[in-house]
């Protein structure tokens, strides 16, 4: 019979319980290790962020760019204008006779004629014929008046004589008068009819330039045809410039005028010859009229340009660097009290070699910068340097 042995031992079970709850400690002790290492790094951490020195603040890299004080220069005022070319005088010229068929024309536009010089003719075969019949009337009245003074010489050789008397010579004497007469009604009747044909002939009022042809052979005139040919007396020609009221005040003749017509290049040299007395109420502008010499590229009627200068002013004088230009207008840039850029709008006057004149925008006294003005903006800040030559 197998005894049981109940004194068998248990340690295997209680064993292990003892070794879980070591682990459980040993686990335990190292998360409290973890959190006190991270706690530690936290407050060292604070530690060197709290005593980190506060490094100094980088020194801004200001631009450096050259600027100028303009001050005021006394330079020429030009007025800028637009208008028509015009011949100085115009003169039309048409019928100045009784008209009719014409037979010949004899100038072209762009020629040069004199004064009296024919530009036309008009069929006179009907007057050729009636100035022949005049002439032959004055030949008659010429035989009756010779007739009759020598009637008049014989009466008064008789009279002396007894063979007739007084009453006869003066009736003679009378005769002979009337004769005379009609022969000067003739002679005046003549010249007339000369005068007359005379008058068919179209001519020129004047020396001058044609600029303008309107009549053909065969072409039947008169009086009331109007104009046939136009002229510039004496070739010269003008620009009526169209100016403000404020302008136009400010002009005076013989002021000098540099005239560009609209498509060329070329400039002619004019002066102001008249200046409008009357401004137009509704445009409030007046006409000044630029007095031009002949060229052939001065065609009347036709659009041109004008700079006419007119005294001096004062106005600053800039570089053309230093001018800038948008969609907004032109402009420049002006360093204020605080080193702090900013634009200023400006109207262009003269440009010279000397520089261009600011119309208006500008003082004199700003400091303005004269170049790199394209790489700035309004508000920067800069170091400005000053320009010791300035324009």
């Amino acid at each position: 019979m197998t005894h049981m042995n109940y004194d068998t031992p248990t340690w295997g079970k209680d064993d292990h319980l003892a070794l879980s709850d070591e682990t459980v400690r040993s686990r335990r002790g190292l998360i409290i290790g973890v959190a006190v290492a991270v706690v530690l790094a936290l407050v060292v951490a604070w530690f060197l962020f709290q005593k980190k020195p506060v490094q100094a603040k980088p020194v801004e890299q200001l631009p450096n760019v050259s600027v100028a004080v303009p001050g005021r220069l006394a330079v020429a005022r030009v007025i800028s204008a637009t208008g028509s070319l015009a011949a100085q005088i115009d003169m039309p010229v048409g019928v100045a006779g009784e008209g009719g068929r014409v037979t010949q024309v004899l100038v072209q536009p762009g020629q040069w004629v004199e004064a009296g010089q024919v530009l036309a003719t008009i069929d006179r075969s009907v007057q050729t014929q009636t100035a022949a019949s005049l002439a032959a009337q004055v030949a008659v009245a010429q035989a009756d008046a010779k007739l009759a003074q020598a009637n008049v010489d014989r009466a008064q050789a008789l009279v002396g004589k007894g063979f007739i008397s007084k009453a006869d010579l003066d009736t003679k004497i009378a005769t002979r008068d009337a004769a005379m007469a009609r022969v000067r009604v003739a002679q005046a009747t003549l010249a007339q009819q000369h005068a007359s044909n005379g008058r068919l002939d179209i001519r020129a009022p004047a020396a001058g330039l044609v600029l303008l042809r309107s009549v053909e052979p065969g072409q039947i005139v008169s009086a009331g045809s109007g104009m046939l040919f136009r002229m510039a007396k004496g070739g010269q020609l003008e620009l009526r410039a169209l100016l403000s009221e404020a302008d136009i005040a400010t002009l005076k003749i013989g002021d000098s005028a540099e005239v560009t017509p609209v498509g060329s290049d070329k400039h002619f040299a004019g002066h102001i010859w008249q200046v409008s007395p009357v401004i137009d109420p509704s445009s409030r502008q007046g006409v000044a009229k630029i007095a031009l010499s002949y060229d052939p590229a001065l065609r009347p009627g036709g659009f041109a340009a004008a700079s006419i200068r007119s005294g001096t002013s004062d106005a600053p004088q800039l570089p053309n660097s230093a001018i800038q230009s948008d969609e907004k207008g032109n402009f420049v840039y002006v360093v204020g009290p605080d080193d702090k850029v900013k634009r200023v709008a400006i109207t262009i006057g003269e440009v010279s070699d000397h520089g261009v004149s600011i119309a208006s925008g500008l003082v004199g006294n700003e400091r303005v910068v004269l170049s790199a003005g394209a790489f700035l903006n309004p508000g920067q800040k800069v170091k400005p340097n000053l320009s010791k030559t300035g324009i």
